[in-house]
């Protein structure tokens, strides 16, 4: 790995080239990282690497997105929000009609592998997570996938129907007796901190709403909300960034007198113990092992160490139950058959 990375400067053809340089030491950073970052993340990640001081964050951010739009970097290199996302885009089939019918053959030979049980039935907790930024979303999701845990990216003041829908998800799982946990990792800073009151105030701010097909809001006074991340001494522990300025996503300055909430408590309270100075969670991108441990952690804090196991036993009930009710009624015979003809008219 190269021990510096030159940052573009000047005009015309020299910048050019300085920015196709970037972007080629940032491609094959990418290569060893094996996942997708956002702009902000590549910050902390090249800040990791000691190839760029947190003073120039904002530069790499713009170079990078320039590197974007002239095509020094794929448009699609950064992380995106799935918010941003066309819905209802098709790509035609390539292949012929017979082919994808034999697809759809093969697949019901082991359909097992895609049904969904209820991963919840007999379990004590039903758990959601949402985090505050992209990067730990893409950090997180492998881990989450694992124990079929929705995860979404928000804000501490997310959009109504968000926060609608994993009520609804929330008031079902109640409905069934179930104990219910949302799990948060966001930013080390005084809000971030006190983000557990947010939550449960904007989820009280739609308990009386309706859905179109009857269904009615969630009161979550029986919510359990965990923000377990990030925390001073994992921060400390892990050698992560601060960030030496306490400016909102808003650009005001909380660190300033002149911000309305300056003399505030919990504002006071952190200046005196932390200092004017946050941590991102953007910056736990420098450390995926220990970030995905933390999560794995949060989540088995409820569900304990064996949840994997109880959730293989579900899925092999699944397979048992198929394979046997494919093989009693011959129609794993008739599924070959009938590829077999496809193949035979091909």
């Amino acid at each position: 790995m190269s021990q510096t990375i030159v940052l573009p400067r000047g005009r015309g053809d020299n910048r050019l080239r300085g920015l196709v340089r970037f972007a080629t030491q940032l491609i094959n950073l990418s290569n060893q990282i094996g996942f997708k970052l956002s702009a902000r993340g590549w910050c902390y990640q090249l800040e990791g690497f000691r190839l760029i001081n947190k003073d120039q964050f904002s530069r790499v951010e713009d170079m990078i997105n320039e590197c974007r739009k002239l095509g020094a970097l794929p448009i699609n290199f950064t992380a995106e929000e799935e918010s941003r996302k066309f819905g209802g885009v098709e790509t035609p089939n390539e292949e012929s009609p017979e082919k994808y019918l034999k697809r759809f053959l093969v697949g019901a030979l082991r359909c097992e592998n895609w049904y969904a049980p209820d991963w919840w039935d007999g379990e004590k907790y039903y758990i959601q997570m949402i985090v505050e930024k992209i990067d730990l979303k893409t950090l997180f999701e492998p881990i989450c996938s694992e124990y079929h845990i929705p995860i979404a990216t928000t804000k501490g003041w997310s959009s109504m129907i968000q926060r609608a829908e994993y009520a609804r998800r929330f008031k079902q799982a109640e409905d069934k007796k179930l104990k219910c946990v949302l799990l948060y990792c966001g930013d080390h800073d005084p809000d971030g901190l006190r983000i557990s009151d947010f939550l449960r105030s904007n989820l009280i701010d739609l308990a009386y709403v309706k859905w179109m097909d009857g269904v009615e809001g969630y009161n979550p006074r029986e919510l359990k909300i965990d923000r377990f991340g990030l925390n001073y001494d994992f921060i400390t522990e892990n050698d992560l960034t601060w960030i030496d300025n306490l400016i909102t996503g808003s650009g005001k300055d909380l660190g300033s007198p002149s911000h309305p909430n300056f003399y505030m408590e919990y504002v006071q309270e952190y200046l005196q113990k932390i200092g004017e100075r946050k941590c991102e969670a953007n910056a736990l991108v420098v450390r995926p092992g220990q970030a995905r441990q933390l999560c794995r952690e949060a989540i088995e804090k409820y569900v304990g160490p064996d949840a994997l196991a109880r959730t293989q036993a579900k899925r092999q009930k699944i397979v048992d139950e198929l394979e046997e009710f494919r093989d009693r009624t011959g129609l794993d015979n008739t599924i070959k058959e009938a590829i077999k003809t496809i193949d035979e008219a091909e």
